[in-house]
C-alpha cells in the first residue's frame, strides 16, 4: 500500500475538485465537499508520520530560500481588552502558565522564555488554504518547559489556549466564533524537536500579526494547528472539557484534529 502525504493529498483532491480551493480557512469550514477531502487525509497522514518515525523531521531549509512575504492569516490582532493591555505594555506583564496535569505549575515571563535555550528551524508553513511560505522561527523546545512543569503519568494532550477569538465573523463559524481559539497535540508531536514556542520570527521579534508574543510551531502538522497569541498550556488526560471537544477551534468545525503533513 502506498501511503499518500497530507500535502499530496490535499493537491490531488483539490485538483479533482475541480478548483475547490479557496481563499481561506474561512471559506473551507463552508465548504462540505472539501472539508471531506482533507479529512479523508487524517490516519493516512497519521500513520505515515508514526510509521516513518515518531522524531522524523520536516524538511528544513536555508536563509535563501525564505518566502519574501509571510501571509499573515487568521486573526490580525486580538482586539480584546486585555489583550491591548498586555500590548501597550510591550508584553511586560504578559505571562504563559503551565497547568494541569504538572507536578510544579509555571507561570513564566517572555523574558524567561527568550533566556531558555532555542532552537532555530527554517521551515515551510503549508495552510489548508492551499498556500505555502518559508520562514526562520525561533524559541524553546516546548519539550524543555513541559520538563520544568514535571508531567504526571496520566497526561495525553497538550491543549495551547490562545487570546484571539474571531468576533462572530459569520465566515469564521458565525456566532459560536466568540470562543477563544484553541489548539491540542499528543505527546508525541509536544515532544518532537521541531515542536517550539516561537518568540521571534526571521530574526525579529514575533509581529502582532504572526502571533505576538508566543505562538506555537509544530511543524509537521497543518497551519491552524500554529496557534497564535498563546496565554496557556493546559496538561490534560482529556480534550472533553474544551470547546465543542473535538480538540481546537476549527476541529469544533468539523476540520480533522490530526492535520498532519
Amino acid at each position: 500500500m502506498i501511503l499518500m502525504s497530507r500535502r499530496r493529498l490535499i493537491g490531488v483532491g483539490g485538483a479533482a475538485a475541480g478548483g475547490l480551493l479557496l481563499a481561506g480557512c474561512d471559506n473551507l469550514a463552508s465548504d462540505d465537499k472539501l472539508a471531506r477531502i482533507v479529512r479523508s487525509a487524517e490516519d493516512a497522514s497519521r500513520g505515515f508520520q508514526r510509521f516513518a518515525g515518531r522524531d522524523a523531521l520536516a524538511r528544513e531549509f536555508s536563509r535563501a530560500d525564505m518566502s519574501p512575504v509571510f501571509k499573515v492569516n487568521g486573526t490580525r490582532e486580538p482586539v480584546d481588552a486585555d489583550y491591548q493591555a498586555l500590548k501597550a505594555g510591550n508584553f511586560a506583564d504578559w505571562r504563559l502558565t503551565v497547568n494541569g496535569l504538572v507536578a510544579n505549575p509555571l507561570s513564566l515571563s517572555l523574558a524567561q522564555l527568550r533566556a531558555m535555550p532555542a532552537r532555530t528551524q527554517i521551515t515551510r508553513h503549508d495552510c489548508v488554504e492551499g498556500w505555502s511560505a518559508i520562514g526562520e522561527w525561533t524559541g524553546p523546545q516546548l519539550a524543555s518547559v513541559l520538563m520544568a512543569a514535571g508531567m504526571q503519568t496520566r497526561a495525553r494532550y497538550i491543549v495551547f489556549r490562545c487570546a484571539d477569538d474571531y468576533g462572530g465573523e459569520v465566515s469564521k463559524g458565525g456566532p459560536q466564533s466568540t470562543a477563544r481559539y484553541y489548539e491540542s497535540i499528543d505527546m508525541i508531536d509536544a515532544f518532537h524537536p521541531q515542536t517550539i514556542l516561537a518568540t521571534m520570527m526571521n530574526g525579529a521579534p514575533l509581529s502582532i500579526g504572526h502571533g505576538a508574543p508566543l505562538r506555537l510551531r509544530v511543524e509537521r502538522q497543518l497551519g491552524y494547528k500554529h496557534a497564535k497569541y498563546l496565554m496557556a498550556i493546559d496538561v490534560v488526560d482529556s480534550l472533553a472539557g474544551y470547546g465543542s471537544g473535538h480538540g481546537g477551534y476549527w476541529e469544533d468545525r468539523g476540520y480533522e484534529w490530526y492535520a498532519g503533513i
